[in-house]
């Protein structure tokens, strides 16, 4: 689709936005692989005036994220694990980006809120958890960002699991179980001692 496509479909729903306080979420997959296509979109919701949201991992170039980031609303930014090894493990690929990319957009004061999915095993560690605790407020001290940033616990679902027998992949997770908004209040607790807004979902 072009841009101008797009747009004209985005348009017809402008009465649903206006009545929710809504706008438009760019998301995937990972909406920065496509960076050109995007960052047109971005320049027109915001002459539309669309509110702008980008659901991302982070990891791209910082000239992207320069680029992007006066013309976005709110980021929805997932943080999985804060050591590198571990990342590397889990997903193929360094953190060094997203981490840096985050420390970034914190200090030029985007709206931000940090998904951070909730596996066991493997993001639910003490280790992580308070690693990732760490790394927040050490980012977050003495700026006012600590008031305004929001996360988001995302408890662990196999919602995913007929995907993988439809498309003949392999599931690592076949084996862990579901959890339950229950499970996650004392990490949500966890979180709200450090002054953090947080959320359970989402």
């Amino acid at each position: 689709m072009t841009v101008e496509e797009v747009m004209h479909e985005l348009k017809m729903d402008r009465v649903f936005y206006e009545e929710s306080n809504g706008g438009v979420t760019f998301s995937g997959g990972e909406p920065l692989f496509q960076y050109d296509f995007l960052l047109e979109l971005l320049k027109e919701c915001k002459s539309t005036g669309f509110h702008t949201t980008i659901d991302t991992c982070g990891c791209a170039d910082q000239s992207i994220i320069e680029k992007i980031y006066p013309l976005t609303d709110l980021f929805l930014y997932d943080l999985k694990l804060i050591d590198e090894n571990d990342h590397i493990r889990y997903t193929g690929l360094s953190n060094r980006k997203i981490l840096e990319n985050l420390i970034h957009l914190i200090f030029k004061g985007n709206k931000i809120n940090i998904r951070i999915p909730i596996i066991p095993g493997i993001t639910d560690t003490d280790k992580n958890i308070s690693e990732i605790k760490e790394f927040l407020v050490s980012q977050v001290k003495g700026i006012k960002i600590i008031h305004t940033m929001n996360i988001n616990l995302l408890p662990f679902h196999s919602m995913a699991i007929n995907k993988y027998s439809r498309f003949h992949l392999n599931n690592k997770t076949l084996n862990l179980k579901d959890l339950s908004e229950e499970t996650l209040i004392p990490l949500k607790n966890e979180f709200e001692a450090e002054g953090f807004s947080v959320k359970i979902g989402g």
